[in-house]
C-alpha cells in the first residue's frame, strides 16, 4: 500500500474527530471539563492540519471535505451536547433549542464555506470560524462552571446568550482573520496580525489556560467592532459622494 503525503494533514484531521467523541463521551457522563478540553484539544488539531497541507504541499479537496465532517463533530455536535449536558437542560425545551445551535449553525458556516472556497489559501474567513465558537464556549464553561454547582444564577444565562450570539456570527459577513503562515513571508505580509496572535498565544501559556475566555473574548470582540467601524465609514464615505447634498448656487438679478 504506499502511503502519499495526504495521509500526514489527514492523520490530524482524524485525530481532531477523535477529540470530538471523547468530548462526547465525557459530556455524557458530567465530566464537563474534561470534555472542553478535549474539543479544545480538537482545535489544536484542527490547525495543525492546515499547517501540514501546507507543508508538505498536499492541500487537496478531500482535505477539505474530510476536515468539514471533522469540525461538525469536534465543533458542532460535541459542544452542543456539552452546553446542554452542562446547564441548558434546566431549560427545557428552549434549552434544547439553544443547545442545537453551535451544531445547525455551525453545519451551515461549514457548507457555505465549502462552495465559496476558491483554491485553498485564504486571508480571512467571512463568519466567526467554527473551532473559534466551540474554543469560546469551552472556555466560559472552564472560567465559570465548577465541579460541585455547575453554573448558577447569571453564569447560567450568560452561557445561553453566549451560544446564541457565536451561533449567529458564523453565518454572519464579519470579517475574522486566518492565522498568519508560519513562514518569512507570511509574517512580512501580516506582521500585526502575526504579533496578535503570538502575543495571545504567550498569555494564554503563561497563565496556564486562565485567560483563554479573554483572550477568544478579544478575538471576537475585535472582529465585531472592525465590522462596526467600516459600517459606519462605508456611510459616511456614501454621504460625501451623494450629489444630492451639493448646494446649487443660484443668480440673483440686480
Amino acid at each position: 500500500m504506499r502511503i502519499t503525503r495526504a495521509v500526514v494533514p489527514s492523520l490530524f484531521t482524524v485525530l481532531n474527530a477523535f477529540c470530538g467523541f471523547l468530548s462526547i463521551l465525557y459530556a455524557s457522563q458530567g465530566r464537563i471539563e474534561m470534555a472542553a478540553w478535549f474539543i479544545i484539544l480538537g482545535g489544536g488539531f484542527d490547525a495543525f492540519d492546515g499547517i501540514m497541507a501546507r507543508i508538505t504541499r498536499s492541500s487537496s479537496q478531500f482535505g477539505v471535505e474530510l476536515d468539514s465532517l471533522a469540525d461538525v463533530v469536534s465543533f458542532g455536535v460535541a459542544p452542543s451536547f456539552l452546553v446542554y449536558q452542562a446547564h441548558l437542560s434546566n431549560l427545557e425545551s428552549l434549552g434544547v433549542i439553544i443547545s442545537s445551535m453551535p451544531l445547525l449553525f455551525g453545519a451551515i458556516r461549514l457548507a457555505r464555506f465549502n462552495v465559496q472556497l476558491v483554491g485553498f489559501e485564504k486571508d480571512h474567513f467571512k463568519g466567526l470560524p467554527i473551532p473559534a465558537a466551540a474554543i469560546a464556549i469551552c472556555a466560559y464553561l472552564l472560567q465559570y462552571n465548577t465541579e460541585r454547582f455547575g453554573l448558577n444564577g447569571w453564569t447560567g444565562d450568560g452561557l445561553a446568550i453566549l451560544v446564541v450570539v457565536l451561533s449567529f456570527l458564523m453565518v454572519s459577513k464579519v470579517r475574522y482573520d486566518t492565522l498568519p503562515k508560519l513562514t518569512r513571508r507570511g509574517m512580512r505580509a501580516h506582521p500585526w496580525r502575526a504579533i496578535a496572535f503570538s502575543l495571545a498565544g504567550v498569555v494564554i501559556l503563561v497563565s496556564k489556560g486562565n485567560y483563554l475566555f479573554y483572550v477568544t473574548a478579544a478575538f471576537i470582540g475585535f472582529g465585531i467592532l472592525r465590522a462596526l467601524y467600516e459600517w459606519i465609514r462605508s456611510i459616511a464615505t456614501n454621504a460625501e459622494k451623494d450629489p444630492e447634498g451639493e448646494s446649487e448656487i443660484s443668480s440673483i438679478d440686480i
